[in-house]
């Protein structure tokens, strides 16, 4: 077994003292995009007893006046990536003709998307424990122009 030079313990000791330093910096002022030396705040909190929870979806509509779901299948986007672009989208909701437009690349014979939305469904919940209620919120919105 070889024992480890001078030069190699200190590197070692400092890649790790580096690491620690990260880790403390990132847990003290970090984001989520700081993510592994940053906190992941997303399994850090919890939403009270009693407040609704969020569920957010997307979806289109087409030229037929019928409301399609904009999952990942539809579209090829995860719904992290529109949750963790919302603020975006609400700023410019032109931005959603990339969801419409994945759409119609996955489904080159489907009716056209006149309209695509981002809709929150706030589940009730009571006690920590669902209520069955349910309430929609559409949060941003693009239509097609005509």
């Amino acid at each position: 077994m070889e024992t480890l030079t001078t030069r190699g313990r200190a590197t070692r000791l400092g890649a790790t003292a580096l690491g620690l330093v990260l880790l403390l910096a990132g847990t003290l002022w970090g984001s989520d995009d700081d993510f592994p030396f940053g906190p992941f705040r997303m399994y850090a909190t919890s939403n009270p007893p009693n407040a609704p929870a969020p569920d957010t979806r997307v979806e289109g509509v087409d030229s037929a006046g019928v409301v399609i779901d904009l999952d990942q299948n539809a579209t090829g986007i995860r719904r992290a990536e529109i949750e963790g672009q919302q603020a975006r989208y609400a700023a410019d909701p032109t931005l959603l003709t990339e969801v419409a437009d994945a759409y119609a690349e996955r489904h080159p014979g489907a009716a056209v998307l006149v309209e695509v939305r981002i809709v929150i469904r706030w589940h009730g919940i009571r006690a920590g424990r669902p209520t069955g209620q349910h309430t929609d919120e559409t949060v941003v919105s693009w239509q097609a122009p005509r």
